[in-house]
């Protein structure tokens, strides 16, 4: 997916000047007290950038309590299909939006803005019972999670490694952190094992790789760290040495491949109701106490500076 072409697109003109009137004018409003909104915001799609979203959801009620932000997870690829339906208002995504979903929106006159919203680093977890792995180097990931591995035993993996079974735990294929992993790693989207456990709810991963021995998974790093007294992270070698997955090393980038950018899509129908413009325009302006809140990777000054430059262009527009 070219992401310079994606980060091109934009909204409708009428769309965008729709979204910088109503924030400008709202934000500061609602922020100081001022006019009280109503209504609903429909949020749904990567369970991993649902943390963020339902931050921003938190953070929104205490100055627009009448406006009901719902977040839901049915992963990205499920989110998409149901943002392209016109279902919901903003799609979290772990991953860019793909070409057959952007037809899929372009056939039911969808626009859409994509934004980057924070940062994050896709974390390979093992249960605190394994002692004997500590890193892994791309080509023993893939050699563990490429289409028809027949790897099912540690020893496998590394001949110093024990004779422990290994099970294996991840995101289904609706999941954008199925994707990223599987391109990363397999280097083919999608291509993947088939024999694992998979769910679209991270905590089903954390509760199968918690409780064996041998298990390995992998999810976003908000939930190892919510989980770091049951999983051990592992470091990954991605050819340059045995990286860890943390906030410092994702945000300089060190940690390849699998750091990665967090998006929320925004559709032109949506931003022409008032509380959906004026939360996305919330959401913007709140979006360091939101990466904070919901413990992910701050987006780099490169990155607000690029944020602030498509806000100011949308208020430029009205």
């Amino acid at each position: 997916m070219n992401r310079n072409v994606l980060s091109r697109r934009v909204l409708a003109g009428t769309a965008l000047a729709a979204l910088a009137l109503t924030g400008c004018s709202s934000n500061n409003e609602s922020a100081d007290g001022g006019e009280q909104l109503s209504g609903e915001v429909k949020v749904n799609g990567s369970s991993t950038v649902a943390p963020l979203s339902e931050a921003a959801a938190t953070f929104y009620r205490e100055v627009q309590s009448g406006v009901n932000v719902s977040v839901g997870t049915s992963g990205t690829g499920g989110g998409f299909e149901r943002f392209c339906k016109g279902e919901t208002d903003v799609s979290d995504a772990s991953r860019p939006i793909k070409e057959s979903e952007i037809e899929a929106c372009e056939a039911a006159g969808i626009q859409f803005k994509e934004l980057v919203v924070a940062n994050d680093a896709l974390t390979v977890v093992v249960s605190k019972e394994n002692d004997w792995a500590d890193c892994l180097t791309v080509d023993q990931l893939k050699a563990i999670w490429e289409p028809n591995s027949k790897v099912a035993n540690w020893n496998q993996v590394d001949p110093s490694f024990p004779d422990e079974p290994l099970k294996l735990f991840g995101p289904g294929t609706d999941s954008g952190t199925f994707d990223y992993f599987t391109d990363e790693i397999n280097g083919e989207e999608g291509a993947s094992r088939t024999d694992y456990t998979a769910s679209e709810n991270d905590n089903v991963v954390v509760q199968g790789v918690a409780g064996t021995k041998g298990g390995l998974g992998y999810f976003g790093f908000t939930y190892f760290e919510e989980n770091a007294d049951k999983l051990k992270a592992l470091k990954v070698d991605g050819g340059s040495g045995c990286v860890e997955p943390s906030l410092k090393t994702a945000q300089e980038n060190s940690y390849q491949p699998l750091s990665r950018p967090l998006f929320i899509y925004v559709s032109d129908t949506a931003v022409e109701k008032e509380q959906v413009a004026d939360f996305v325009n919330f959401y913007i302006e709140r979006i360091d106490d939101i990466v904070l809140e919901a413990k992910y990777v701050p987006l780099t000054e490169e990155q607000k500076s690029t944020l602030q430059a498509e806000f100011d262009a949308l208020k430029a527009a009205a």
